[in-house]
């Protein structure tokens, strides 16, 4: 691999970075919003199974009652 200097590899990062598409901030807060509905809902419904197991383990080995 060839070696560059800092000057070239700076321009080289800076054409990469010219290629990205940015996502819009109307996209990134839709994102972040739906992270947090699924943080939440994901959330609710392993405390559920959590509960249901818990339950069905000490039905079957008899424990805490």
């Amino acid at each position: 691999m060839a070696k560059v200097g800092p000057a070239q590899f700076a321009r080289q990062v800076r054409q990469e970075v010219d290629k990205v598409t940015w996502p819009t901030r109307k996209e990134t807060i839709i994102t972040t919003v739906m992270v947090f509905i699924m943080v939440v809902v994901l959330s609710i419904f392993f405390l559920a199974v959590d509960q249901v197991l818990a339950w069905a383990v000490q039905a079957v080995l008899g424990l805490g009652g």
